[in-house]
């Protein structure tokens, strides 16, 4: 927590500590003073796959890994854990309630409509750790019912482009003045054509419907973002750029996203591709603060950047 907007923070403390990888928090305040906070996890055969990856001179961490996942195996709790999962504060972020699960997941959470209530736009979350085969849209809406229950509202279409189908996860969205919801997804593919940018979609109707995504960046521009609407009116996303230079780039929007500003740095002094995921949040002077990792000597280090508004 933090007390003067990011100049200091507390220790960390857990909320979400199953016996799995449980990553990729998100946390959206709403209603009268609670909070959302959202993560999801991996199987424990992911987690082997993962370790079975490593360098001969990671040798010792590998059998340590490996070790746990046997504990983790004996004590019978993946299935039980195994999922996008949820917890929910009604004072503030301080105590959380019992952990829940969503049929979906993206990093930053759910987005908070303007009567209050949460949309999740997310990912169907898999067991399996993959993509299936798009049959069914990737990205999915459902909004929160109960204290501890989803329902259904809507999905987002595929993309697909002349080579084919592309995976689209890690959405983000928000809702703006007049109503309209803008979703930008991350969108990608390996192999011989590969791609890793934004594509976004809009509903217009609270989210029964949405548009067919939209490319915003160019193919291999960067991903996942994540989007702001500052008190000037201005919308902004961050995302993480992972060719080279390496770094954090923000996309600016005066018209409410019909189109966007793209040719912007916040920084550009990563060690490599492995970064991103930033979030934003605008300061009691205008300013913004986005925080956002990236590695450091081969380990993973929490950044913040404080910043202006440019002219845009």
């Amino acid at each position: 927590y933090s007390r003067d907007e990011g100049r200091t923070w507390t220790a960390p403390a857990a909320v979400i500590d199953t016996v799995l990888d449980d990553r990729d928090c998100g946390l959206v305040p709403f209603g009268h003073n609670r909070v959302i906070l959202t993560s999801f996890n991996n199987t424990l055969d992911f987690q082997r796959r993962v370790s079975a990856g490593r360098g001969e001179n990671e040798a010792l961490m590998c059998g340590l890994v490996n070790a746990y996942l046997d504990y983790a195996a004996a004590i019978g709790l993946e299935q039980q854990h195994l999922g996008s999962t949820c917890k929910i504060s009604e004072d503030g972020g301080y105590t959380f309630g019992a952990l829940f699960k969503s049929p979906v997941t993206a990093p930053h959470g759910p987005c908070v409509l303007q009567d209050g209530s949460l949309l999740y736009i997310g990912r169907r979350f898999s067991q399996d750790d993959s993509f299936d085969d798009g049959e069914k849209p990737y990205i999915e809406c459902w909004t929160l019912t109960g204290q501890d229950t989803w329902a259904y509202v809507s999905a987002i279409p595929n993309v697909q482009d002349e080579y084919g189908l592309l995976a689209s996860c890690e959405p983000h969205a928000i809702q703006l003045p007049d109503g309209k919801i803008l979703v930008h997804i991350r969108v990608q593919r390996g192999g011989e054509h590969p791609v890793f940018t934004v594509y976004q979609s809009v509903s217009t109707d609270g989210g029964r419907t949405f548009s067919a995504p939209v490319p915003l960046l160019p193919v291999k521009g960067g991903s996942p973002a994540h989007l702001l609407r500052h008190s000037s009116g201005i919308l902004l996303s961050a995302y993480g750029h992972r060719e080279q230079p390496y770094g954090i780039r923000v996309m600016f929007s005066r018209d409410d996203g019909a189109t966007w500003d793209t040719a912007w740095t916040l920084s550009d002094d990563g060690e490599s591709g492995d970064l991103g995921y930033p979030a934003t949040v605008e300061l009691k002077d205008g300013s913004l603060l986005t925080v956002y990792y990236q590695k450091v000597g081969g380990k993973s280090v929490i950044y913040g950047r404080n910043w202006r508004m440019p002219e845009v």
